[in-house]
């Protein structure tokens, strides 16, 4: 907001994610008319955000790289991690790596893992991450006695996701997920809500469903585990896409080429 007051200066704003609903999603409403009279550009780390800065008259738009950082060396094989959370290779493992926030649907995850609890084996749901839903995920797994395991805080992503039978995304709303980026480079089949940039970032190397559906994320879990041959085909899909993808400095070159050339043009109002 300080920047929109002084006009003097060229004016760049990125648009991360869109809230759908909620005093959130009004106040973003507000900000997004307010940078599209007045920003000389505004970026989008998905085509929705692009559009949605169009329509609402922006001046310059334009499309954010997001590359996910760099994997570090894997200190621990697949199996090594399944041993350490106690999931034998007959026992699926599900890979969720999020805030424990509202954006990120996390009590759907929790009904759609009461449907996988049926399964024999049931699937461990592996959820890495904090936030402060926290506790009210924790009362609701030992309540409802899911298959659900809060890992917390971890700095061992890439191996978790390379562990993984299933990387599941369940989010209501999103940009372009960074994990997402991480799961395909790791191989991992990817069940993942329709939401934001996520279906042009993965192409056809996941299973979408709608967000909010729990029957859906279940069934799109359940079509992977239960079909080795569409899984052995994701994780090469998930390769392929990944190949694609930008790499870790391009967001920062693509930053500095624009500002740049706002400076040389004398973009100042």
């Amino acid at each position: 907001l300080a920047a929109l007051s002084r006009p003097a200066a060229p004016l760049v704003a990125t648009l991360h994610n869109a809230p759908p609903a909620g005093v959130g999603a009004w106040l973003f409403g507000v900000l997004e008319r307010i940078l599209a009279r007045r920003a000389d550009l505004v970026l989008g780390v998905s085509g929705d955000l692009v559009e949605r800065s169009r329509a609402r008259g922006a001046r310059r738009v334009g499309r954010a790289l997001v590359p996910a950082p760099a994997a570090p060396p894997a200190e621990r094989s697949p199996d090594q991690v399944r041993a350490e959370l106690g999931v034998g290779p007959e026992r699926p493992l599900l890979v969720t790596v999020a805030r424990l926030a509202e954006q990120k649907g996390l009590p759907l995850l929790l009904d759609a893992a009461r449907v996988w609890a049926r399964r024999t084996p049931p699937p461990l749901v592996a959820v890495a991450g904090e936030g402060p839903l926290r506790g009210r995920l924790a009362a609701r797994i030992a309540a409802e006695q899911l298959p659900v395991r809060l890992l917390g805080r971890r700095d061992d992503v890439p191996c978790l996701l390379a562990a993984a039978d299933v990387f599941v995304l369940a989010s209501v709303w999103e940009g372009q997920p960074l994990v997402v980026q991480e799961a395909l480079r790791a191989g991992t089949p990817v069940v993942a809500t329709d939401v934001g940039g996520v279906a042009e970032l993965v192409g056809d190397a996941a299973v979408l469903v709608p967000p909010g559906d729990a029957a859906a994320l279940a069934e799109g879990v359940a079509r992977v585990l239960d079909d080795a041959a569409l899984a052995a085909r994701m994780r090469l899909r998930s390769r392929a896409a990944a190949a694609v993808l930008p790499q870790p400095g391009a967001d920062c070159d693509q930053v500095v080429g624009y500002y740049t050339e706002l400076v040389d043009r004398g973009a100042c109002r």
